[in-house]
């Protein structure tokens, strides 16, 4: 049986649904996602294929330079203000949904930990993830 990855924005106005495998799950230390998530870090499911993820409602969206230099696209509900996906220009095939806009955030399965140079003692993840002080490459 094919798994389905479903979730969406709190009021429900934006809503998304792919049967597409995750390639990356991380959770990510960068200044941008310590401040878009008031945390210590984003937690994201990146999709390889951005054409098989069939996404309903219409996302405000705003673009900024990562650590990496890349640019990338918010998107959030201009509703409710919950930040659901992204996009990333270099690489528009990709796209990664917040962990915690899923239906069932127990489907999320962190592998490693990025941008951990920006990390907080105080925002502590699990040590068994491999950990890396910039985005891994290749």
């Amino acid at each position: 049986m094919t798994k389905r990855y479903t979730g969406g924005c709190a009021c429900g106005a934006i809503r998304y649904e792919t049967s597409g495998e995750p390639i990356f799950q991380n959770h990510c230390q960068c200044l941008d996602c310590q401040k878009r998530a008031g945390t210590g870090h984003g937690s994201y499911l990146t999709f390889g294929r951005r054409a098989d993820m069939a996404i309903t409602g219409e996302a405000s969206t705003w673009r900024v330079a990562g650590d990496s230099g890349s640019e990338k696209v918010h998107a959030f509900c201009p509703t409710c203000g919950t930040p659901v996906y992204l996009t990333f220009v270099a690489m528009p095939e990709f796209i990664a949904v917040h962990a915690t806009s899923l239906d069932d955030p127990g489907d999320f399965e962190p592998q490693v930990v990025t941008y951990t140079v920006r990390g907080h003692a105080w925002d502590v993840i699990d040590p068994s993830l491999q950990a890396f002080e910039g985005m891994p490459r290749g």
